[in-house]
């Protein structure tokens, strides 16, 4: 017998007759001999719609209250699901987040799980009631809702499966695994049947949807087995070959044969350059310690050579920050311009980040060579480059994109040999 959570997502969730197939894929663990609880999200779309009525409601909400509105529908869908699975002749019952409860920081619409008591949940589980539990939320101070930002069922998920020493956790979402890149762009593309934490987290981090950042560095930590499965593809989860699972270094045994996993690109970056710099100490930490105080990731940097400007030194400044942030960016070094001491700022959003990831460029030279050769072979232009132990990326102008995934990903030796 084992312990699984499966975790839905809001496409898996959208209606009734979706609950009623989730209520099916659920039976089917619980006749296996399992122990199941189950993280949902709310209906596709019911998300943006109570967050819509907040901000008509006011554009300065409180955000305790806020979480009241938007915690609602996982709640809706944690109850749904529960009946279906009763008129399925599974015994269930729904948990919400202060039931169990689930303690997280008072940042309330951004909370962070703390420790989660599953002491009457492991009670109720080993009688083989299956728990039906509201992905996103929490209790804040042991007194109010709170919720986790956009995207925290997976980080539920993740989190109850580490408090409850899950064997697993099954994600289910509309895609049946990880690929080496987005299939949509490269019909090529391979579904790989497993992917280290680290790549994972790379991957996530540098466009991949395919699960939410902040899950992976959970699982990682917690060392959480995770498996990325579609909750449109009939058949038994238990076969061991359906999705991808997510695992420690020590569980893939082909990895001196693993070089890149994968191609992930982002189109929601912007660069901004600051031009005629000051080039004395100090001048960068100027221009990033007020963006830090902002809240505003920089990515990429790249800093040109010093030239002279009537006697004194100067330089330009590069740097990528999330495309959303361009406007409170420019904002920030505009208020700060006497501090920092450039010239002019210049921003541009048609860029896009093309990532090349895998554990094997720790073991193997050349991989920036062959992105760099392979993209210049194509005549896309590289504007920046950033770097990590498993992971190369670049940016470059966003109409070569797809173009760039899809030479790199034939250059890495990824296509599909049976692809038609």
């Amino acid at each position: 017998m084992a312990r699984i959570v499966m975790k839905f997502g809001g496409t898996s969730m959208a209606g009734i007759e979706r609950i009623r197939n989730v209520a099916q894929r659920v039976k089917r663990e619980v006749n296996a001999g399992n122990q199941v609880a189950v993280v949902v999200s709310a209906m596709a779309g019911e998300t943006d719609r109570l967050v819509n009525f907040c901000r008509e409601a006011s554009s300065l909400y409180d955000a305790k209250e806020y979480d009241v509105v938007v915690s609602a529908g996982e709640q809706i869908t944690s109850g749904l699901l529960a009946i279906a699975l009763q008129a399925a002749g599974v015994p269930a019952r729904s948990w919400l987040g202060w039931q169990l409860p689930i303690n997280t920081s008072d940042a309330h619409a951004s909370a962070r799980i703390g420790e989660i008591d599953t002491a009457e949940l492991d009670a109720s589980l080993a009688a083989g009631v299956v728990a039906v539990i509201p992905g996103f939320q929490g209790v804040a101070d042991g007194q109010r809702v709170s919720t986790l930002g956009r995207g925290g069922s997976d980080t539920s998920a993740v989190a109850m499966a580490a408090a409850m020493k899950a064997d697993r956790c099954d994600i289910y979402t509309d895609v049946d695994g990880v690929y080496t890149t987005d299939p949509r762009i490269v019909p090529r593309a391979r579904k790989l049947s497993k992917v280290t934490y680290e790549e994972m987290l790379e991957l996530a981090s540098v466009g991949a949807k395919v699960l939410q950042t902040r899950s992976v560095g959970l699982a990682m930590k917690e060392n959480v087995r995770v498996r990325v499965l579609s909750s449109f593809e009939d058949g038994d989860t238990n076969d061991g070959h359906r999705g991808t699972l997510i695992v420690g270094e020590e569980e893939i045994d082909d990895m001196e044969r693993q070089l890149i996993t994968g191609i992930a690109h982002d189109k929601n970056e912007a660069k901004i350059t600051l031009t005629q710099v000051s080039d004395r100490p100090g001048s960068v930490a100027a221009i990033f310690a007020p963006l830090a105080d902002a809240g505003i990731n920089v990515d990429m940097i790249v800093q040109n050579v010093a030239h002279a400007n009537g006697g004194t030194k100067s330089t330009d400044v590069t740097f990528t920050v999330p495309a959303a942030d361009l406007a409170r960016s420019l904002d920030v070094l505009d208020k700060a311009k006497d501090a920092i001491g450039y010239a002019t700022v210049v921003h541009d959003t048609r860029v896009a980040k093309v990532s090349v990831v895998g554990v094997g460029m720790r073991s193997h030279a050349g991989v920036a060579a062959t992105m760099f050769t392979t993209l210049g072979e194509r005549g896309i232009n590289i504007q920046a480059i950033a770097t990590s132990e498993i992971k190369v990326s670049v940016l470059i102008e966003e109409d070569y994109t797809e173009l760039a995934v899809r030479v790199l990903h034939t250059a890495y030796g990824l296509d599909a040999e049976d692809a038609a």
